[in-house]
């Protein structure tokens, strides 16, 4: 059998990109085993402000935390200027159509380097159609399903087992089996062991 794995992200967390080199590396050792699907959650959902660049938290945060591990971790990233930071429901929406279209681990990655590295703004419907065509999407398709909210439905259930059902209060989370439920960035170390120790489980 299959091992699911959830990992519960926000795009605009750098926590969460950084999480997701170790993740692959660690899909890679065990191979087929395990079945990784990124679920949405939204650290500052609309109305809600997001927060800004400029301020003294996101600066002293990304000093203080996130430069140093990424620097440890070999990924290049850097504090988008964009201000304040986008909200993230309609690249999440994007993301469920880019499922539809067989390329969501493309998108999210995307996603990410969207913003942490080309300082886009991921909560513009052009800026979201511009990636989807970069990444061999059909941005007509695409553009439609975000105009016409075609994933929206879907989306908050998604949203709302992360919320609601998980109480999930940070991201990334990652849960496995339904069972297990870990916050942060895991090592790929930790996560190979994990797979396979609950793999191991699930054909007993």
């Amino acid at each position: 059998m299959t091992l699911k794995v959830q990992v519960f992200s926000d795009y605009v967390c750098p926590f969460c990109f950084l999480a997701e080199g170790p993740l692959n590396e660690a899909v890679k050792r065990v191979g087929d085993a395990v079945e990784v699907e990124w679920m949405p959650f939204e650290l500052r959902p609309y109305p809600m402000p997001t927060l800004k660049p400029e301020g003294d938290y996101l600066k002293t945060n990304w000093r203080d935390s996130v430069y140093p591990m990424a620097e440890r971790l070999g990924v290049p990233i850097i504090l988008p200027r964009v201000s304040p930071q986008p909200y993230t429901r309609l690249a999440f929406e994007g993301a469920l159509e880019a499922r539809a279209q067989g390329k969501v681990d493309v998108y999210n990655h995307r996603m990410f380097t969207a913003f942490f590295q080309d300082e886009l703004d991921i909560g513009n419907a052009d800026v979201l159609s511009g990636c989807a065509k970069e990444i061999g999407l059909d941005e007509k398709k695409f553009r439609a399903a975000l105009d016409n909210r075609s994933h929206s439905y879907t989306c908050e259930e998604q949203l709302q087992i992360g919320r609601d059902v998980l109480a999930i209060n940070s991201v990334p989370t990652f849960v496995i089996d339904n069972r297990i439920s870990l916050p942060g960035i895991v090592t790929t170390d930790v996560l190979v062991s994990l797979f396979r120790e609950h793999s191991t489980q699930l054909s007993e």
